[in-house]
């Protein structure tokens, strides 16, 4: 039933459409290049954004490998003659209005905040590229992961902090917290809102969270920002078995990516129920 009401909501408000599937896709966008890799036939892709091989931030950095690489310019994109170019709302602006005024489609590729949103991205996407049954597939996947980590074993824990490098903290109203609220873990009492925002060491530690949630942590201390989440005080306090750590890679964009992050927590839950 989810399904259906997702793909009825998605073709009643797709906001582009193609009389014939796209044959000559760019990607300017790391979530782009992510849902093109999934949902797209090979022949259909013509380059992918310059992250796209990067595996600290990209889910497919694999696969990617066997596609061109753009450049920053973006006149580049005219020469490949694309006939759908995928980009960020708010991103490559210069690009956005080259491709206007010469009229190629472009889809831009929302910045999901949570997993019904990522569902609806999914669907739409897998139609416009002529291929509503791979759309299906990773949204049945998708339902999977959520089912096993609804499933895996549950730490005497109940909330989280989600914080990355410099002390930035991730709100509830981001991808990842909404990831880890599906692990039963959420955000203490005078946790940032909305997106998230900075926080100072002391702070966090204040509010006493029962796990921290770090993206990408470092190894060492070799810079002012690593140092927050490497902190003596840290270390003391949140030891292997009240951390989780959690790649970026698998919870920036939606996609694939989400598939892989709650199969993730389902394991990290797992571990730290033991």
């Amino acid at each position: 039933m989810r399904f259906a009401a997702i793909l009825m909501m998605v073709l009643w408000s797709a906001p582009l459409a193609h009389a014939s599937p796209p044959k000559r896709i760019v990607s300017f966008n790391l979530c782009g290049d992510q849902l093109a890799v999934a949902l797209a036939d090979p022949e259909q892709i013509v380059a992918l954004s310059p992250y796209a091989t990067d595996p600290a931030v990209s889910a497919v950095a694999d696969q990617a490998k066997r596609f061109p690489q753009l450049d920053w310019r973006a006149e580049g994109t005219l020469t490949l003659h694309p006939d759908l170019v995928l980009v960020g709302t708010d991103d490559r602006g210069t690009t956005q209005r080259m491709l206007r005024r010469f009229g190629v489609p472009n889809y831009e590729v929302q910045l999901v905040t949570d997993l019904d949103a990522a569902r609806r991205q999914i669907v739409e996407f897998a139609a416009l590229v002529g291929h509503p049954e791979r759309g299906t597939a990773l949204v049945a996947a998708l339902d999977a992961a959520e089912r096993k980590l609804a499933a895996a074993p549950r730490p005497p824990f109940r909330t989280a902090l989600i914080v990355e490098r410099n002390g930035y903290t991730q709100g509830s109203n981001s991808l990842v917290a909404a990831l880890v609220a599906k692990a039963g873990l959420h955000p203490p009492p005078g946790a940032p809102g909305g997106y998230g925002g900075y926080m100072p060491l002391e702070r966090i530690l204040m509010l006493k969270p029962d796990v921290l949630v770090l993206r990408d942590p470092p190894r060492a201390v070799t810079d002012q920002g690593a140092l927050t989440l490497l902190h003596p005080a840290v270390q003391a306090l949140y030891p292997p078995a009240r951390q989780i750590a959690l790649p970026t890679r698998l919870s920036f964009c939606g996609g694939p990516a989400l598939v892989a992050a709650l199969d993730y927590l389902a394991d990290e839950m797992t571990r730290l129920a033991k």
